[in-house]
């Protein structure tokens, strides 16, 4: 996506040559990015890469070193109280009064937003329902579980229904249903017409939910677009099979020879498929998915060969990550990575 600076009003949020110095280190070193409105956009990075820099600086938390940023239209270094009217910012734990109910934490939270008693408390029902926390509305918050924490915690943020709202890393720590409770929050927020920028080490994180993701590496931009486009552009299916034996191997590579697509991904113009003898694993690009496996499979019940696995997939963004900067994330590195496998047929 490209833009100017003359276009920065039709963007809920714009930087152009935003840079940020700690010294001789740069968190951020000429960072572009443009992001729609009432979309998700993802910022994908590890540690360090400058998500959490570019989100301070978004939300008139830390001024820049250089370059210009705009969230709504407004500059966030000059017309700072503007912003501050448009926005909403979750960050990595939830803040939350642990001895208040939800409802009382919501209160609290619109009467610190000037919002009168009675209008806090109508906004505090609204969100409470919004977030799927009627129900344990009068609980205090130390008894609500990760997610459920998380949830009042963006129903805090959204206590002025901001025009933009910045999540950064917000999942961080929860387990797989807390991640989904979340999910199902953002989404709404969403539907309603909120725009989210989106920081996540968690790659399928921003598979599920962001329209666009911008990828960061050592304080620059060096992708920008849509989860698929990103993913086509390293490859399309790719058949998968694993023997049981090493021996079964050769007949592998010919079952897999005889469907693979050669002019196709990171495998194009390769004359054979890809093994993995460690692994006794064979792979290789397909077009036509459904026959491809089909063939393959009847192929090697017909050779009798032994079949540990066998199923297609498709690239994940952990192997775009990879493939754009040379390194994993700290979600890959930490064991975390999620089995993308688009399916499994036979064994």
């Amino acid at each position: 996506m490209t833009a100017t600076f003359s276009d920065t009003a039709q963007w809920a949020v714009f930087t152009e040559g935003l840079r940020k110095r700690y010294g001789d280190k740069h968190a951020l070193d000429g960072f572009d990015l443009a992001v729609g409105r009432g979309t998700v956009q993802g910022l994908l990075g590890p540690n360090g890469a400058g998500k959490t820099t570019a989100v301070r600086i978004l939300a008139t938390l830390a001024r820049p070193s250089g370059g210009r940023a705009f969230v709504g239209g407004f500059d966030v270094t000059r017309q700072a109280r503007q912003v501050r009217r448009l926005i909403g910012l979750t960050g990595q734990y939830a803040a939350v009064a642990e001895m208040l109910s939800g409802r009382q934490n919501l209160v609290m939270f619109g009467r610190l937003f000037h919002l009168d008693k009675a209008r806090a408390a109508r906004r505090a029902d609204e969100l409470l329902s919004t977030f799927g926390l009627t129900e344990a509305a009068d609980t205090v918050a130390k008894e609500y579980s990760g997610g459920m924490r998380r949830r009042l915690d963006l129903a805090a943020s959204m206590i002025l229904a901001p025009q933009v709202l910045f999540l950064d890393e917000p999942t961080t720590g929860l387990d797989p249903r807390g991640r989904n409770e979340v999910w199902e929050a953002v989404r709404s927020l969403v539907a309603g017409g909120t725009t989210v920028l989106l920081t996540t080490q968690y790659l399928d994180e921003a598979d599920q939910l962001a329209d666009r993701v911008a990828v960061i590496d050592r304080g620059r931009k060096i992708a920008d677009d849509t989860p698929a486009e990103l993913k086509r552009a390293i490859g399309g299916d790719r058949i998968e099979v694993v023997v049981r034996e090493t021996a079964g191997l050769p007949a592998a590579v010919e079952a897999v020879a005889r469907v693979m697509d050669r002019g196709a991904g990171a495998g194009a113009g390769a004359a054979e498929p890809e093994v993995d003898r460690e692994d006794r694993r064979v792979t290789a690009p397909v077009r036509d998915r459904v026959a491809a496996l089909t063939e393959a499979a009847r192929t090697l019940q017909e050779r009798g060969v032994a079949v540990e696995d066998i199923g297609l997939r498709r690239p994940t963004l952990d192997e775009v990550f990879l493939r754009l900067t040379g390194h994993r994330t700290d979600e890959q590195n930490s064991g975390q990575k999620t089995d993308k496998r688009a399916e499994v047929s036979a064994t």
